[in-house]
């Protein structure tokens, strides 16, 4: 018998094992589905370009989207011990304080506006570069601020202002907009996932088990109460109880999936999938909510990139540098530079986000560029208005749920991403990068219509990894947990990762889903 479940290994679930098992008197368990973060890719900062697919995510596909000329996008969603912060690109933002209280005025979201959460991105954070009111030092989570960035991440910061856009030091800091270079989870040039920060030391404590490799096949509820979780581990079934309560952290994917196995959801889709129904909450897989990401990719004139070290000789050198001086590419996310700002001149915070990788073809999918070196531009809008949905393929817990992002069902939200190109495209116009550009890649000189940027998005656009809010906080009839991340109608489960957001926050989602594991600790351990 333990005192907590946490199921879910991911960027909440590692926070939670850590912080509720700090009382030595708790007897804490935390299944996680995929393996130990023993892989070595997962530690090198460049090394997440080779694991946006593979045995380390769960294979998912969405449903065919229609806006999308009906294609199936792969989305990535992290099946290893940290979970996505294994596997992202380390992009470390937080949003805006606009975002949190919205969610506190306008979402009836009870003690999470910015001034309420403000003190859990701090306390997560050790941050190695600022040390001012807005960020932490000797928090679990390392934050660094690049090491010897790209001439072209460099170039690109240049081209911004050029382009109009102020320089921003910080972006988590007292403004979000502008140009610069992001900060990431990497402490001492390797990665800091969730697993490596919280999970490293606290692994060792007598009070903590961490069972990986487990498949989830249902929660355990006696008189509306949850009291367990069934597993299946080493070809076995198991059943395990949790005295006080069990914490579903599967992600924004995996935690509306799980309640609606377990009988939680809308009556009439567990009726039709021969699920007995425990609690009528029909908002469990409803608003899911994605940042749709779409690139444009230029070829160099030189070899100036990153893209040179995918040859052989320059492999071993970068591989040597970073061995012996701990610096070079190895070093490196790739995703170095970064923009926010405005497209819609009515938005009061910036709409659009930018990433610049110093390389091209580094996400799946991507051509080639024929010189061999070229750099890649994506953005996204940030707060998009397309609702979508996850609901179960079959009562099977080893089937894939449908996921259906419902990308670009909203027009604005496609007038947002042709504008988002069109900002894209006037910053590497500017004067910073004509000795290096040689020519547009993608999509190309010839598609310069709106209309030829709308194909070109229907044909490219793709997941940014961004998945929230498919078991939404609040208190209308389509929330599933309140403002202490309880689970509606069922004592002692509670749901705490990025599904609990009720709208997309302004930036990538690890270090608010990290934020929201350290509020909900404090929740759970107050409460009990």
């Amino acid at each position: 018998m333990y005192d907590y479940i946490i199921i879910g290994g991911g960027s909440a679930g590692s926070v939670l094992a850590s912080r509720l098992s700090e009382n030595a008197d708790c007897k804490v368990l935390l299944v996680e589905a995929g393996p130990k973060d023993s892989n070595p890719y997962i530690h090198l900062p460049v090394g997440f370009s080779k694991l946006t697919a593979g045995p380390l995510t769960w294979g998912y596909k969405t449903v065919p989207q229609p806006q999308l000329g009906n294609r199936e996008l792969l989305f990535a969603q992290g099946r290893v011990l940290g979970g996505g912060s294994s596997i992202n690109a380390e992009v470390f933002t937080r949003g805006t304080p606009a975002d949190y209280d919205r969610w506190a005025a306008e979402k009836g979201c009870d003690g999470w506006s910015f001034a309420d959460i403000q003190p859990y991105f701090i306390k997560s954070e050790d941050n190695d570069t600022f040390s001012d009111a807005w960020h932490g030092v000797g928090g679990p989570l390392g934050v660094s601020s690049p090491i010897g960035a790209n001439l072209m991440s460099k170039t690109f910061s240049k081209a911004c202002q050029q382009a109009g856009l102020p320089y921003n030091p910080d972006f988590n800091g007292a403004t979000q907009a502008g140009c610069g270079l992001y900060q990431t989870t990497t402490r001492n040039a390797r990665r800091c996932s969730a697993a490596v920060a919280y999970l490293k030391e606290a692994g060792q404590r007598n009070n903590l088990t961490i069972k990986t490799g487990c498949s989830i096949s249902r929660l355990l509820i006696d008189n509306q109460r949850a009291v367990g979780v069934e597993i299946y581990q080493d070809g076995k079934s198991q059943r395990l109880h949790a005295s006080r309560e069990v914490i579903v952290s599967a992600g924004a994917i995996g935690s509306p999936k799980l309640l609606q196995l377990s009988g939680i959801g809308a009556a009439a889709e567990l009726s039709k999938q021969g699920i007995p129904v425990i609690a009528d909450l029909p908002g469990v897989g409803e608003n899911l909510q994605d940042h749709l990401g779409i690139d444009l990719i230029f070829e160099l004139g030189n070899a100036l990139s990153y893209d040179k070290y995918k040859k052989t000789h320059w492999m071993l050198w970068a591989g040597l540098e970073y061995l012996l001086f701990r610096k070079g590419p190895v070093c490196s996310n790739i995703v170095e530079g970064g923009a926010f700002w405005y497209v819609d001149k009515q938005s009061a915070n910036p709409d659009t986000q930018i990433h610049f990788l110093a390389g091209a073809g580094v996400e799946a999918g991507i051509e080639p560029v024929p010189s061999g070196s070229g750099v890649t531009i994506n953005s996204y809008f940030l707060r998009p208005r397309s609702r979508g949905r996850v609901s179960l393929r079959s009562a099977n817990a080893s089937d894939a749920p449908l996921i259906d992002p419902n990308y670009l069902s909203d027009p604005y939200d496609l007038k947002m991403t042709i504008e988002g190109c069109k900002l894209m495209r006037d910053i590497m116009q500017q004067s910073a990068f004509a000795p290096y550009i040689r020519r547009e890649h993608m999509p190309g000189g010839e598609a310069q219509s709106d209309k030829d940027l709308e194909n070109y998005i229907r044909q490219f656009a793709r997941t940014c990894y961004h998945p929230v809010g498919t078991c939404k906080m609040g208190v209308d009839e389509m929330s599933v947990v309140d403002s202490q991340l309880r689970v509606r109608g069922i004592e002692g489960l509670r749901v705490v990762d990025s599904s609990v957001m009720p709208d997309l926050v302004s930036s990538n989602t690890n270090a608010p889903t990290i934020m929201i594991a350290e509020k909900a600790s404090d929740l759970i351990i107050a409460s009990n």
